[in-house]
């Protein structure tokens, strides 16, 4: 694997293992060996054990005393207290986006809308997931609040991993998440807010319902 000069190289071993987690390449409850992964990468001890520091905190993986590091589990708790919380968020977000947005925030969401539209036609699963995740960060400029920007980043990683869980259902979860974009970004144009906590507490709802069909 090429790493990038940009990133340091902590920064860009956590990312690996990240989509390791995020495409089930490892799997809830497995344990995470530094040694091999060290190896399998070319890089230090030190590099992994950071790594895996940096996804702890984003809740990927979770170390215990004299046992070692393990992934996540995608139980039914974990599922449905990440979309509470990513709900509370992106309604708070939302809703300044609605109250505040500039017509190059448009612009952008439309954008992407379109990007997804065509992937989804195509069928390019991991570049539809992608698009989806940067859609729904568009709010988070609005967000002015550190705490809240900062605990969203943190839920990212978790995020996505549900996400491709939910959407690997096949063409009708994709067509649910196009029509749920598709009402979102009409109802911002409109700045409608009630309309947009609905709309984003129906979306909510409705994938963690996915997820936990594909984990039960």
């Amino acid at each position: 694997m090429q790493f990038k000069p940009k990133e340091t190289l902590t920064e860009q071993v956590a990312t690996h293992i990240e989509n390791l987690i995020a495409f089930n390449q490892l799997k809830g409850g497995q344990r995470i060996y530094e040694g091999p992964m060290a190896k399998e990468l070319s890089v230090s001890h030190g590099s992994v054990r950071e790594a895996l520091l940096l996804l702890e905190k984003k809740h990927l993986v979770r170390s215990i005393p004299r046992k070692g590091t393990f992934v996540t589990e995608l139980d039914e708790h974990f599922v449905k207290s990440l979309y509470e919380a990513i709900l509370m968020y992106l309604t708070n977000t939302g809703i300044k986006l609605v109250r505040n947005w500039k017509q190059e925030d448009i612009d952008r969401m439309e954008s992407l809308y379109t990007q997804m539209k065509e992937c989804f036609q195509k069928g390019q699963l991991m570049e539809f997931l992608d698009l989806g995740i940067e859609y729904t960060q568009a709010s988070i400029a609005y967000a002015d609040n550190y705490f809240i920007v900062s605990a969203i980043q943190d839920l990212w990683p978790s995020a996505k991993r549900c996400a491709f869980v939910a959407l690997q259902q096949g063409t009708p979860v994709l067509k649910e998440n196009l029509e749920h974009m598709r009402h979102s970004l009409d109802t911002i144009k409109d700045r409608d807010e009630e309309a947009l906590v609905k709309i984003l507490k129906d979306y909510a709802d409705q994938q963690c319902r996915q997820v936990l069909q594909c984990i039960n």
